[in-house]
Order: structure tokens, then sequence, then C-alpha cells
């Protein structure tokens, strides 16, 4: 995906190419108007045009989320309808945030619903539109790359999903087969803080590739993998795989090989899920690989390692030491605010462009969620300090390097 110029007042604007420069904001000066021969006011040099200094963007991501089978019987009985679920996010303090990432295990249709004793005997998931226009007060983006989102027709209901989702401002990336490798990896534009040259912070959008795996049926191919290396040599790559045997507190080695190898490929991080429990963390190569993040918004209640879960605070930073850099960052940026749909062409706009990969900073911290009585809320301190025990946390953070840290 390509940048070019950016102009900013209120906000991002992105103006066309050759209309002044990067973040143009300030017009020429003006004369007086008089004629030949009369006294002229002097025009003022022009100011500088702002560039960007640096651009940050704090994420949250979280493990699996879902709203069909009880989590919808509970929602209609409370009262409350389709807020029920999310109505203790904001002990998340999702202000502080730019942006929240989830793993939404469920297709999205207007398919007649059946019971939820059926979907439970069936694990045929359904999860009705009408809970998305509260779930975009809180999620911005989330994969599709799972077990259930062929549940409804396979890609007939992933092909719908999507169109909801896009209908209320969600991006998305992913597929339930590991196989469609166009359907893999997608730019996103992450919302993102922008702090210019002039002294204001303004928002914009980063584009970073998320690429989402499901591992659970069958390992992805080496040619699945390799499509993260399409796009690592200009865009920094999260991947979110889906595989491994549930209800485990690590992985084995079929699903450690596999996620080693998403590294090796080009991905700077792997956030795991589907064993539905927290699992194990590694820092491979001084990357972050987090085995499984546990449930989320779940309704699994039958003990507290389905009810808890990793919450992972991503923290990623560029900053411009010269001139060149701030160009750059300024062509990223424009090319950002053209990544907000599902299938752009980002990707190749930025190989038109010539772009050059922005390197990023990474630090990370994890808090806890805990969903028993059925609402996710904000873990205990006790509870945190398990999370973190069962992840190794404090060894892992040890291990990175080459950018990334945490705490």
């Amino acid at each position: 995906m390509g940048l070019a110029c950016a102009a900013v007042a209120l906000g991002i604007v992105v103006a066309a190419l050759g209309s002044g420069g990067p973040f143009a904001l300030v017009p020429s000066g003006m004369s007086s108007g008089l004629g030949p021969g009369k006294a002229t006011t002097p025009t003022p040099s022009p100011s500088p045009t702002p560039v960007p200094e640096s651009i940050d963007s704090k994420m949250m991501v979280v493990g699996d989320v879902f709203w069909g089978r009880f989590v919808n019987d509970w929602s209609q009985a409370s009262g409350q309808g389709v807020a029920y679920p999310f109505q203790r996010l904001d002990d998340f303090d999702r202000a502080a945030y730019d942006a929240w990432v989830a793993d939404l295990e469920c297709p999205v249709t207007d398919n007649p619903k059946v019971p939820s004793s059926v979907e439970d005997k069936t694990l045929q998931f359904d999860c009705d539109p009408s809970y998305l226009a509260e779930a975009r007060r809180w999620f911005d983006v989330v994969t599709l790359a799972n077990n259930h989102t062929d549940n409804q027709g396979g890609q007939v209901g992933l092909v719908e999903t999507r169109r909801h989702l896009d209908e209320n401002g969600i991006q998305h990336f992913g597929t339930f087969d590991p196989e469609s490798l166009g359907e893999l990896c997608d730019v996103i534009g992450m919302p993102a803080r922008v702090a210019l040259s002039d002294g204001r912070v303004v928002r914009g959008h980063l584009p970073m590739v998320w690429c989402g795996y499901h591992g659970v049926f069958q390992t992805p191919s080496a040619e699945s993998i390799a499509v993260i290396g399409r796009y690592a040599d200009r865009f920094p790559v999260i991947a979110m795989p889906h595989s491994g045997a549930e209800y485990k507190p690590g992985p084995d080695q079929i699903k450690t090989t596999f996620y080693r190898a998403l590294i090796d490929a080009g991905a700077d991080v792997v956030i795991g899920d589907h064993p539905h429990w927290v699992q194990s963390t590694e820092a491979y190569r001084g990357r972050l690989i987090l085995y499984s993040l546990g449930n989320f918004i779940f309704d699994q209640q039958f003990n507290g390692e389905v009810t808890r879960s990793a919450v992972l605070t991503m923290e990623v930073q560029a900053r411009a030491a010269s001139p060149a850099d701030s160009q750059n960052l300024s062509a990223w940026l424009a090319l950002g605010e053209q990544c907000l749909s599902w299938a752009d062409t980002c990707l190749e706009k930025a190989s038109e462009q010539n772009l050059t990969k922005v390197p990023l900073t990474y630090h990370f911290s994890v808090r806890g969620s805990d969903d028993s009585g059925r609402l996710v809320r904000r873990a205990t301190a006790d509870q945190e300090a398990s999370i973190k025990d069962r992840l190794g946390w404090a060894t892992t953070i040890q291990g990175l390097a080459g950018g990334q840290s945490g705490e």
C-alpha cells in the first residue's frame, strides 16, 4: 500500500500529490494588492511546513471473542440486549488506547438462529449482526482466521461476515482456509498519534500488516507461511495464528515449530489463540511469541482456566531522525488513509512508490481479564500475577531484542 503527501488540520487530511508537499498547512504570503509604485506591505516569510517527528500507536490485543450460543441467551435475558457482553470493558480504560484487536471466533450472518443447545451440540456458531453496533465502540480490528469462521456455509458465511464488519467500520483480516493465500494477510491502517514539528499531535493511520492463520485441523503449508515474506520487506507484520490442543497450559512441538516459522518468515510478533487457556510465551530470535491469550468474551464457565485471559498491550513507535525520515513517515501516513478496507491495494502502492520500511520499536506489557460470572472485567492483582506466571512473562521479556522490550 502506498503513501504520498499528508496535510494536517484538526486531524490528518491527505493532500493530492503535488499539492505543495507533505503536511502543507500554511498558505503563502499575500501582497497588499496596491499598484506599481505604491507602498506595499512586505510579504512575510512562509512558515515552515510542519512534518511528522514520530508516530505512536498503543494497541490492546485480546483473545477469543464472540456473542453467540449462551452469551446471546444471557444478553437477551439481561434486559440490556446487545450491550450486555460489553458493559465492563471500560475496566480496561479504552480511552488510553488507539486501537483494540480481537479474535472474533464466530461468523456474523443474518441466517435464522438455532437454540443455543443446538449450537452447543453441533459447535456450529452464528453471531447476530445486531451486536456489531456495540462491538465497534470497542474493537477496531478482528481476525477471522479460526475454526468457526466457516460454520455458516463456508466462504458464503465468511463473505457475509466481512460485509457486516465493513458496514460497521471494523477492519478484519484472515480466513478459515490457510491455503487461500490471497486472504491470509491485509494491510491495516492502524489508528495512531502523530507528533508534528510544530508541537501539535494529530491523528493518523500507520499501515501495518496483520496475518491470520487457521491451523487447528492442519498445519499451514510452507507456501502459506511464506506469504508473510511478501510484506515483511516493507511493512511491520503481526501474525495471529489459531491452533494447538485445547485446554493445555503450553504448546506442543508442532505448534512451537509452526509459530517460530512465522517469525522466520518475517513476522515481528506472533500472538496465538484457540486453546481457551492462557499458554506460555517465549522470545524467539528476540521477538515475542505468545502461544495463547485465552478467552476474553466467551460463554465457557466451567473452571478458572477458561474464564481468564492474558490481555496484551503493544505500543509501537516510529521516530524520524532526519528530514528524509520525516518525508518517509509523511508518505506512510498518506498511504495509511488508503488502507482502511479489506483487500485494498496498499501493498502494490507501497511497491510502486518504493517506500522504505519504517523501523518500529515495540514495547509490551500484560494485564489479565476474568469473565467468571459471565461478564469480562479486569482481573485482580492475584489473578494477573498467576497469568503472568503461566506466560513465563518475566523470563520472556528479558530475551526480547532488536527494538522489542517489555515490562
